[in-house]
Parts: structure tokens; sequence; C-alpha cells
């Protein structure tokens, strides 16, 4: 089979993170607007090319002061910074279904390289007749490596927000014409 275009399907996908608040619990949030190029064959993903843009301005935490506070330039900084991309450049397979995906990572204007597990939950057709895929995709990554450091101490111990953030993706695709 050869590489084909695959449409992410909005309505059917999310882009999640969550990350430890003040040592004892977890906030956890989204990003509503994103895009993808997808070039893949379902057979073989190695070779699949994987291009994500997500507009962090969309975040969303159920908290509008805290996501007002992420956009500030404490945070993402989304007056200069508006898009965060991930450009795949790697993919190994583990084993059946199961990937690694590498690839660039750029938040706020820094650029690192970044490993997630991948999953390729299979395929099949809409009532439609339009083939779909499902893709599920899950890694951490360390917020102060871009440049994301604001924090406060708290009397306690420890610090108001982690470093390690939680992201997992669910993607459903419709295949291209």
């Amino acid at each position: 089979m050869e590489k084909t275009k695959w449409n992410v399907d909005t309505a059917h996908s999310s882009v999640d993170f969550s990350i430890r608040h003040m040592m004892v619990s977890k906030v956890r949030g989204t990003f509503h607007n994103f895009e993808a190029s997808i070039e893949a064959d379902l057979d073989d993903l190695t070779t699949a090319s994987i291009e994500f843009s997500v507009d962090v301005n969309s975040v969303d935490t159920r908290n509008e002061e805290r996501d007002n506070h992420l956009r500030s330039a404490d945070f993402f900084d989304v007056e200069n910074n508006p898009k965060m991309t991930f450009k795949s450049t790697k993919i190994i397979k583990k084993s059946p279904g199961e990937y690694e995906i590498t690839g660039d990572l750029t938040i706020r204007g820094t650029t690192n390289p970044e490993t997630f597990s991948l999953t390729y939950e299979g395929s099949g057709k809409d009532p439609w007749g339009n083939v779909k895929a499902g893709f599920e995709a899950h890694g951490s990554i360390s917020r102060s490596e871009y440049g994301l450091k604001w924090n406060a101490a708290l009397e306690t111990g420890g610090v108001l927000v982690a470093d390690q953030v939680q992201i997992t993706l669910e993607v459903q695709a419709a295949k291209g014409a």
C-alpha cells in the first residue's frame, strides 16, 4: 500500500494535557483549535509524515483566570507565539499497532526533539462509506525546556506547578480523496 493523505476530524479528536498542581492534584486542560497534515500507509506507519499545529489561544482548563494566565507572557505568550507545532522525524514500530514517534516540538519559539507513544487504534468505514482511522499518542514533556518557567514556592515545600506535562492526543482521521 502507498502513503495516503488523511484529514483530521477535529469533531472526533482532542489535544489534552494534565499537570500536577500544588504537588497534590492535577489540572487538566485541552486545546480546542488544531490542525494536522498526515500522510500515512496504515500497513506501515514507520513511513508516515505527521505535522500538527495547535492554536495555543484555544487553551481551556475550565477556569478563565487560569486560561488567561496561560495565554500571558508567563506561559505561552500567545501574542508572540500563537502556535505550538510538532513535525515527525522518525517513527519506530514497537509491536503490532504500537509505535514510538519522535519529532520536533516547538512551543514559544523553542524547538526540542520529543518522543511519544503512538497507538494505531484501527480503521473502518463510516455509514457513508468514508474510511476513518484512529490513533492515540501520549507522552510527557518538560515545560521549562520551552521557556514556560513561571512558578511559585509553596509554604509547605515544593512548587505550585510541576515541570512535567502529560500530553494525550486522540485523533480520528478520514482518508483523503
